[in-house]
């Protein structure tokens, strides 16, 4: 919808949404630039203070993904008027406590009643402007490494339908509630050409980003993508979200899967993850050092493909 807006022009636009990435750029000084974000959502989990922490967590991961450093949060709140504010005040502190991890400061925000329980925050964060990681600087011979585990859409569907086993939860809260601060720390010690995080359009939807954006294809490795503990048994089980189908029909015609590739490990791979992990297309040779450190610091890093020259389809998927 913004494309068919009249057009800004802005030299001082690094990144604007016409780029389909993380976060916009907008430069300051030669030496400092702001990254700005926003992102609010329905809950996900019962507990107030957790989905104060995912929705955290996932607004502040966009700054990661372009190698910033966020500074500072609004509070975005959507709260029904016949709900017991003591719950508000729960999520409120939960999503403070991740903020204070990330050392950026929630300083306001703005509230409306509405029939429909939404939280989120709109992030500003800091960058160097020769030295913002956009989506589509990935290069072929490039390693794709992505830092945490899928599976998060689908849990959360069986969350809302009351089948959701205790493991599975665990496991997906502890994901959504992780930062990606120390996984970029790490990454940006190394020769990352391009940066995204795989959240709402999944991890096809995010790829495909990235490729159309750098002018290259994909060659995925579905055997060494890591899954969360009963992402395949929601699949199975029919636990799967509209957003995942709405990604399959968008995406589907640009992947090619091998005759190999399980339907169900398919599907995942469109699952809408919330505060997924960053997908890195890094220099070959500095991958496997990159994985080893970032396992290190137990996160779930793997290596799940390359970058090739631009051929059909623009991405493969094997085992």
């Amino acid at each position: 919808m913004l494309g068919k807006l009249a057009r800004q022009v802005d030299p001082n636009v690094l990144v604007g949404f016409d780029k389909a990435d993380d976060a916009g750029v907008y430069l300051v000084t030669p030496e400092l630039a702001l990254v700005q974000t926003v992102d609010f959502f329905t809950p996900i989990v019962d507990d107030p203070y957790t989905f104060g922490q995912i929705a955290a967590t996932n607004a502040l991961s966009d700054v990661y993904a372009m190698g910033g450093k966020p500074i500072s949060a609004l509070a975005l709140v959507c709260f029904p008027e016949q709900d017991n504010v003591a719950i508000l005040e729960q999520i409120l502190a939960g999503g403070l406590s991740k903020m204070v991890e990330a050392r950026c400061t929630v300083i306001g925000g703005h509230s409306i009643r509405d029939s429909e329980l939404k939280f989120g925050y709109s992030v500003t964060g800091t960058i160097d402007p020769r030295r913002v990681l956009t989506n589509s600087g990935a290069q072929p011979g490039d390693t794709l490494v992505l830092t945490k585990a899928l599976g998060t859409g689908v849990i959360s569907t069986a969350i809302k339908n009351g089948q959701a086993e205790l493991e599975w939860v665990e496991a997906a809260v502890a994901s959504m509630t992780t930062l990606n601060a120390r996984a970029a720390e790490i990454s940006l010690q190394f020769d990352v050409h391009a940066i995204t995080d795989v959240t709402g359009f999944g991890l096809i939807g995010h790829a495909r980003e990235m490729a159309k954006g750098s002018g290259a294809s994909l060659h995925l490795f579905a055997s060494t993508v890591s899954l969360l503990p009963g992402a395949l048994a929601c699949v199975e089980r029919g636990f799967v979200p509209r957003g995942l189908e709405n990604n399959r029909e968008f995406a589907s015609c640009c992947v090619e899967a091998g005759a190999t590739v399980p339907e169900s490990l398919q599907t995942i791979f469109y699952d809408p993850q919330t505060a997924g992990g960053l997908l890195l297309s890094v220099n070959s040779s500095n991958a496997s050092t990159l994985v080893n450190d970032l396992r290190a610091e137990n996160i779930c890093a793997a290596v799940i493909g390359e970058v090739l020259t631009n051929s059909k389809p623009l991405i493969r998927v094997d085992m």
